[in-house]
């Protein structure tokens, strides 16, 4: 359970420190309401997660190690539905509500897109070869 902890929280730490990073980055870029350091956050997240769910859909295999340092650890460090949230009641509070539902409507479309993405990214190259030793024969 030690070992299981210090994997998941070294990947915490990363994905933590890349979240800090993305506010740093969004807050410079984007000087509009629109939390953009939250949103790339959790778009990278969902993009990781959905390569690390094609690895494991192409290779049948992702390890318990695997799994606690990149999905629990670095995607739960690094996305954070919590400041999403806490962002949606700001704007909320701030009475900007067509911001509210652009920056709700941007991350659930450009989320479910983005893990999508990074599945078809690993499971393609797998298809696109099997296709192309099928041909050969």
């Amino acid at each position: 359970m030690f070992k299981a902890t210090m994997i998941a929280g070294a990947g915490g730490f990363l994905g933590t420190c890349l979240r800090f990073l993305s506010d740093s980055l969004g807050g410079a870029i984007c000087h509009l309401s629109f939390p953009l350091g939250t949103f790339m956050a959790n778009m990278v997240g969902c993009l990781v997660i959905g390569v690390l769910y094609g690895y494991l859909d192409k290779t049948g295999r992702l390890s318990h190690t695997q799994n606690l340092l990149w999905i629990t650890g670095f995607c739960g460090g690094l996305t954070t539905f919590s400041s999403f949230s806490d962002d949606m009641i700001s704007l909320l509070e701030r009475g900007d509500s067509g911001m509210f539902v652009f920056y709700m409507a941007c991350t659930l479309v450009f989320g479910i897109a983005m893990v999508a993405l990074g599945a078809a990214c690993i499971r393609r190259p797998a298809a696109a070869a099997a296709t192309t030793s099928k041909s050969n024969s």
